[in-house]
C-alpha cells in the first residue's frame, strides 16, 4: 500500500488513479463470560478477517458495555492476567464504603471504575489479513463483574 503524499505523474501531467478497492465491514461478536477474568478472543478476530478476505487496513474493536473493557496483553504466561487482576482488586476493591452506586451489587461501581481506567476501544492495523500484534500479544475482553455476562464486541474494518 503506497502511503506517499504525491501520486506519480503521467506524460500529460495528470495524476494516475490508484485502483485500490477500499471497503468497510461490520460485525458483532458475542462473548459469554463466567465472571471476573480476562477472556482472549484473538482467534475469533483473526477468523473473521480471513472469512471476509480482509487484506490491509484498520480494525476498530469496540466493547458495548460500561463494566468490562478491552486490552491487548501478553497471552503466554497466565500469571500476567492473575497479577493484573490482583493489582486492580487492590486499586478498586469491591464493597468499598466510598461507593454509593451499588444497584447491582458490591462489584457494580468498581467495575465501572476499572472500565474508566482501561478502555472499551482498540485500533489495530491489519496487514496481509492478520491483526498486527507482537509475538506474545493477544486481544482480551476483561470482565469486571463477578457474575457471568454476555458481552457484545463490535468489529469495524476499513481497508482492502
Amino acid at each position: 500500500m503506497d502511503c506517499g503524499g504525491t501520486a506519480p505523474l503521467s506524460k500529460r501531467g495528470h495524476a494516475r488513479a490508484f485502483q485500490k478497492m477500499f471497503r468497510q465491514l461490520y460485525y458483532e461478536l458475542a462473548i459469554v463470560t463466567r465472571g471476573r477474568a480476562l477472556y482472549e478472543f484473538t482467534r475469533e478476530v483473526e477468523q473473521w478477517l480471513v472469512q471476509n478476505q480482509c487484506r490491509d487496513g484498520l480494525l476498530t474493536i469496540h466493547l458495548r458495555h460500561t463494566s468490562a473493557s478491552l486490552l491487548i496483553q501478553e497471552n503466554a504466561d497466565p500469571d500476567v492476567r492473575r497479577d493484573l487482576e490482583a493489582f486492580f482488586s487492590r486499586l478498586v476493591p469491591d464493597g468499598d464504603a466510598l461507593f454509593i452506586h451499588i444497584a447491582e451489587g458490591d462489584d457494580d461501581m468498581p467495575a465501572h471504575i476499572r472500565t474508566a481506567l482501561t478502555t472499551v476501544n482498540l485500533s489495530l492495523p491489519v496487514r496481509a489479513g492478520r491483526p498486527v500484534l507482537g509475538t506474545w500479544q493477544g486481544i482480551y475482553l476483561w470482565e469486571h463483574r463477578t457474575r457471568p455476562h454476555s458481552r457484545r464486541v463490535a468489529l469495524h474494518f476499513i481497508g482492502e
